[in-house]
């Protein structure tokens, strides 16, 4: 089968594609033929080794795992003895944020582990790009006391993540402010967002209102520039460790200070993400935003868009070939 391989960290110049062995599943795997699959930021650290948390999950000097990918969508093609919860011909999903070789024509999974029946009436691309990005909206919102009437802020709305946590903030009947670039204001206002701001064209963090809460879904803010956009006991979040990784010890700080505070989330319970994200996108209620799609050949350059940060909501691998 064709794959997109590397056996060290690093830049994306790294990988190739080429011809590596068909996987055979376990008694309690499933075997997977890959359709779609993205490349996100949690593939990217993946990629690199950085920051260098990741690597006590994903191998210390050099990757566990020499193709890359973390999420998938495609169709069952082969059964361990021990599996009973799926056949052969089941549309399935899934996501692991340490590495699943999804990068691939073919993989295996556990048939008990991050992998679900496809949401009924959609595409594989648009399963796929539900996984990641919105794993973690879910796991962000979560960790915040959420009701109707309350005002949000999401910077970053074009990202997968803050496009993801717009469309779930909606469900909860809140109020939302979203910030993103001149050329897709119509893009998030079409998710449902309320309020529309064009950092192009006004400095958000000088809003003369405030917010119970603050999403800075691609972390290129601070806490200390956004503070004054906060409600007395309102949190802010960021997707990323802000700079000297100061986010994680600001959240041990702040709730001890007591008024405004940090929360630094760690994400968990992947498949329980995805079953809140499944009943939303049957249900019609959350549709992913999709950038770009890459035919595996070219999964290098789908690495360095996404590195640029560029990128608009998700961008596609297609293997369907």
């Amino acid at each position: 089968m064709k794959a997109a391989i590397r056996y060290q960290y690093g830049p994306p110049r790294l990988l190739s594609v080429g011809e590596v062995p068909q996987p055979v599943p376990g008694a309690h795997e499933i075997l997977v033929r890959v359709y779609a699959t993205t490349v996100n930021r949690t593939d990217c650290a993946v990629l690199t080794g950085w920051p260098l948390a990741i690597r006590a999950f994903t191998g210390l000097s050099k990757p566990k795992l020499p193709i890359t990918g973390t999420d998938f969508a495609g169709q069952v093609v082969g059964l361990g003895q021990e599996v009973n919860n799926f056949k052969i011909g089941d549309k399935v999903w899934g996501f692991n944020d340490n590495g699943l070789g999804s990068h691939a024509q073919y993989l295996c999974i556990a048939a008990s582990g991050n992998v679900l029946e496809m949401p009924k009436n959609t595409s594989y691309e648009a399963a796929v790009a539900s996984a990641e990005a919105a794993h973690y909206a879910v796991n962000f919102l979560n960790k915040i006391k959420l009701y109707a009437g309350q005002k949000v802020l999401v910077n970053g709305g074009t990202g997968a993540i803050g496009s993801a946590a717009i469309q779930l903030l909606k469900t909860m009947d809140v109020q939302v402010t979203a910030v993103c670039g001149t050329p897709h204001l119509a893009k998030i206002q079409a998710l449902g967002a309320d309020r529309v701001i064009d950092y192009t064209a006004e400095d958000f963090t000088q809003l003369n209102e405030q917010f119970d809460f603050v999403l800075d879904a691609v972390g290129k803010s601070t806490f200390f520039k956004c503070k004054r956009l906060l409600k007395p006991g309102g949190a802010y979040i960021s997707s990323e460790l802000g700079p000297g990784w100061q986010n994680i010890f600001l959240a041990l700080s702040t709730p001890i200070l007591g008024g405004k505070k940090v929360i630094f989330p760690v994400p968990t319970d992947i498949k329980k993400s995805m079953l809140v994200v499944q009943g939303l996108i049957e249900a019609g209620k959350f549709r992913p935003l999709i950038d770009r799609t890459y035919p595996l050949e070219k999964i290098s350059e789908a690495f360095k868009y996404v590195g640029s940060g560029q990128k608009i909501g998700n961008v596609i691998i297609d293997l369907a070939d």
